[in-house]
This record gives C-alpha cells, structure tokens and sequence, in this order.
C-alpha cells in the first residue's frame, strides 16, 4: 500500500513541462488590469506634472511682478515733532519719562499734503496714549511692536479718510 499524504501538505502539482490551461476569461482580465493600471499611472503622472508647472509658473513669474511693482513704488516719509511726556507710574516714588522721535510712512506723495494739515490732531493722539503706558508696556519687542501698532491704529483714526501705511520709531528713550 501506498502511504497516504498527510493533511498539511499539498497534492502534488502536475508534472514537469505540464502546465495548467489559462482560461480565456483569466487572461483577458489580467490584460485589461495591467493596460488599465498603466493608463491611471500615465494620467496620475499628466496631473501631477501639470499641478507642479502650474505652481511653478504662478510662483515664479506672477508672484515676481507683483514684487517688482511694489518695488518700484518709493515709499514717502514725513518726521513728526518729538513727543516727550511722563508715563503712568501708579504708586511709583520716581518720574520716569518717554521721548520718541516718529516718522509717518505714507502710500503717496500726494498723502503728504492731506496730512500735514492735521499733525496737531496727531500729535494730541500721541501725547494722550503716550501718557497712560507704564514702563512694563514697553518692556521688549513685543512691547514695542504692540505700541507701533496701536500709534498707527490711532493715527489711521485721526486722518480718516486718509491712511498712512506705518509708524517708524526713529528714536525711543525711558529714563
């Protein structure tokens, strides 16, 4: 008797230089799977590549006219007065004082004209805020950047309709 084959292996294959029909139904599928897999990698790789050269093109050829239009705009300055005034100091036995030497920057020549007229109102802004900081509101950038803020905030305020574009510290003393 021959032995039997132990159930955890498996029949024997057929025998070398037999091979096992393929069915016309298996080889088709496998045909239209490998062309279809190639035309969704061919359209993945045309979206891809076109995304990366739309990017590119927005990136590097708008974006750098917008930057040489700005560029080209000169930038126009007017000096305030210095403001000296005596910061809030509740409960402090000693005076400490702030000067600050400011420079408006405005869009336009043109801007100059219109808010020349109303550095009094400007002015009467600044020494009022100034008035009521305490030395710790200035303490560090972000302090100073907070005040910046807040000074070209008022001054936006004051000149309405009119706009300037920022407020320069050209010179900041606490004594």
């Amino acid at each position: 008797m021959a032995p039997k084959p132990k159930a955890d292996e498996e029949p024997e294959e057929a025998a070398e230089g037999e091979e096992k029909p393929a069915t016309a139904k298996t080889s088709f599928l496998s045909k239209f799977l490998s062309k279809k897999m190639m035309i969704i990698a061919a359209a993945g790789l045309v979206v891809v590549g076109g995304g990366g050269f739309a990017a590119y093109k927005f990136l590097f050829s708008h974006g750098g006219e917008k930057h040489q239009e700005a560029a080209a705009k000169p930038a126009t300055f007017v000096d305030m007065p210095d403001v000296l005034v005596n910061l809030s100091n509740p409960g402090g036995d000693r005076t400490q004082y702030l000067k600050v030497k400011i420079t408006l920057e405005l869009p336009s020549k043109e801007a100059v004209d219109k808010i020349n007229p109303l550095m009094p109102r400007l002015v009467d802004a600044f020494q009022t805020y100034l008035r009521e900081l305490r030395p710790t509101d200035l303490d560090g950038s972000a302090g100073l950047y907070r005040l910046k803020e807040e000074l070209t905030r008022r001054v936006n305020l004051a000149v309405a309709p009119n706009k300037i574009t920022a407020v320069l510290f050209k010179e900041i003393v606490v004594q």
